[in-house]
C-alpha cells in the first residue's frame, strides 16, 4: 500500500515537472519572463517533489517582476522631439493631463522623471541636452545621477554633434547601454518629395539620411553604432519597432517584462509579444496556486474573485490600448462616439449582466465555454481555480480587439497618407 502511495507521488511529480518544462519550451528565450536558470531549478524541485520550494521560486520571481524598477534617460538638444517621443511612449496626448510639454524652449538644467501611467515601476526621465548645458559629458552623467537609469536613448531631429557622440562615449566607458535615434524622418520624406516631386525616392532618401549620422561618427573616430530613424506621428513605420526590439532583448528579463508591457501596440508583432508575457505570467500564478491546492471544490470561483477579474481586465485593456481612455482619444480624432468603437469589441462588455443573468452566472457560463474550446492546460492533478481560466479568456480577447483596432487604425492612416497624396 505504502508502495503504491510512494510511486502514485513520484508520478504525480514527475507530471507536475514535465506539464512546467512542457509550458515554457513553448517560448523563445528572449521572450520568457524569468530567467533560464531559474525555470531549471523549478523544474528540478518538481521533480524531486520539493512542492513548497517550487511554489516558493515561482512566487519569488513574480514578486520580482512585479517589484523591479526600470529607469530610461531620454536626453538630446531642445527641438529633437524628446517630449513627443517621451508622451508616445507612455501613450499620452500631448494635451493630457502630466503630458511631457511639447514645443516649450529648454531653459531647465534639471532632469524631469515622466512615470507611465498604466506600468508605474517604468520611468522615463527627460534630461536636457548636453549641448544646452555647460557641462562636460562627464560631468553632465554626474550631476544628471547617470547611475540610476538603465539605458540612454539619444534624440535628435538633424545630424548628431560632437557632443552627443562625446555622451555616448562617457556612456559607454561607464558600462550602460545607449541608442542613438533620428528623429523626424517623415517630415524630411516631406519636404523632399515637395522639392524633388520627380526623382524622390523614400529609400533612397531614408539611406541618405542614415549616411549623414554615419559620417559624424566617423569624423569623431567612433566606431558606427546602430542608428534608429523614426518618427513620433507614425511609430508603426521606419525603425521603432526595431529599437523596441532591440532594447527589450537587451534588458535583463525582469525588467525586459515592465517594458515591453509598457510600450504602444504598433503592430501585430509588439501585440503577440504582449500576449506571450501576460499568458506566461498568469499560468505561473495559477501553477503556484494550484501545486498547494488539493481539493477541487476549492477550484470554484468565488464572490471576491469578481473584482480581481475586473482589476485583471483593466489592466489588460490599458496594456493593450483599448481601454477607455485610449477609446476616448481615437473617438475624437475619428470623429466618431466611443459606444462606436466599443461596439466593435467584446473586452468593453464582458462586465455586463441582464436580468436573466448575474455576473457569477456570466462568468461560469464563459468559464465553460473556454474550456470547451481549449481544454485543460495544466496537469490532471493541479487544481486550478476558475479565476485563472477566465483571466486566459480575458486575455485572448483583449488581444483580438487590440488586433481588429490596430487593422482600423491602418486603414484610417492609409486613408490619411492617399488623401495627402492626392492634395
Amino acid at each position: 500500500m505504502g508502495q503504491r502511495f510512494s510511486s502514485s507521488r513520484n508520478e504525480r511529480h514527475q507530471d507536475l515537472a514535465s506539464t512546467f518544462n512542457e509550458y515554457f519550451k513553448k517560448f523563445k528565450v528572449e521572450n520568457k519572463i524569468i530567467p533560464q536558470e531559474i525555470l531549471a531549478s523549478i523544474e528540478l524541485n518538481l521533480s524531486k517533489g520539493n512542492i513548497q520550494v517550487a511554489n516558493s521560486s515561482i512566487t519569488n520571481a513574480l514578486k520580482e517582476i512585479d517589484s523591479t524598477p526600470l529607469n530610461v534617460a531620454v536626453t538630446g538638444e531642445s527641438g529633437a522631439g524628446k517630449s513627443s517621443f517621451i508622451n508616445v511612449l507612455r501613450g499620452i496626448g500631448h494635451e493630457d493631463k502630466d503630458a511631457a510639454k511639447i514645443g516649450v524652449v529648454e531653459t531647465t538644467m534639471e532632469r524631469h522623471p515622466y512615470t507611465h501611467p498604466n506600468i508605474p515601476n517604468v520611468v522615463f526621465w527627460d534630461l536636457p541636452g548636453i549641448g544646452t548645458t555647460n557641462f562636460p559629458p562627464k560631468d553632465y552623467l554626474e550631476k544628471m545621477k547617470f547611475n540610476e537609469y538603465d539605458f540612454f536613448i539619444i534624440l535628435s531631429a538633424t545630424r548628431f554633434k560632437k557632443n552627443d557622440i562625446d555622451l555616448a562615449k562617457a556612456i559607454r566607458m561607464m558600462k550602460k547601454d545607449f541608442y542613438f535615434v533620428r528623429t523626424k524622418v517623415d517630415s524630411d520624406l516631406k519636404n523632399e518629395k515637395k522639392f524633388k516631386p520627380r526623382t524622390f525616392d523614400r529609400e533612397k532618401v531614408l539611406e541618405q539620411i542614415r549616411s549623414s549620422c554615419v559620417r559624424t561618427f566617423q569624423e569623431n573616430n567612433i566606431e558606427k553604432p546602430p542608428i534608429f530613424l523614426i518618427s513620433n506621428k507614425i511609430l508603426s513605420d521606419y525603425d521603432f519597432q526595431i529599437l523596441v526590439d532591440k532594447v527589450v532583448n537587451t534588458l535583463p528579463v525582469y525588467k525586459r517584462h515592465n517594458f515591453m508591457l509598457s510600450l504602444p501596440s504598433i503592430t501585430d508583432a509588439a501585440i503577440e509579444r504582449k500576449r506571450q508575457f501576460l499568458e506566461q505570467s498568469i499560468w505561473l500564478k495559477a501553477f503556484a496556486t494550484g501545486l498547494l491546492n488539493m481539493i477541487p471544490s476549492l477550484t470554484l470561483l468565488m464572490v471576491n474573485d469578481v473584482g480581481d477579474l475586473k482589476y485583471s481586465m483593466n489592466l489588460y485593456r490599458a496594456v493593450f490600448g483599448v481601454d477607455d481612455a485610449s477609446l476616448q482619444g481615437l473617438a475624437e480624432d475619428w470623429q466618431v462616439s466611443v459606444d462606436q468603437l466599443k461596439a466593435k469589441m467584446k473586452s468593453p462588455h464582458v462586465f455586463e449582466t441582464t436580468k436573466e443573468e448575474t455576473i457569477q452566472e456570466r462568468l461560469s457560463r464563459l468559464y465553460e465555454e473556454f474550456r470547451l474550446a481549449k481544454g485543460d492546460v495544466f496537469a490532471k492533478n493541479v487544481y486550478v481555480k476558475e479565476l485563472f481560466y477566465l483571466k486566459y479568456y480575458f486575455l485572448d480577447i483583449v488581444t483580438d480587439d487590440a488586433n481588429a483596432l490596430l487593422r482600423e487604425i491602418c486603414v484610417k492612416n492609409n486613408l490619411v497618407s492617399d488623401l495627402a497624396e492626392i492634395l
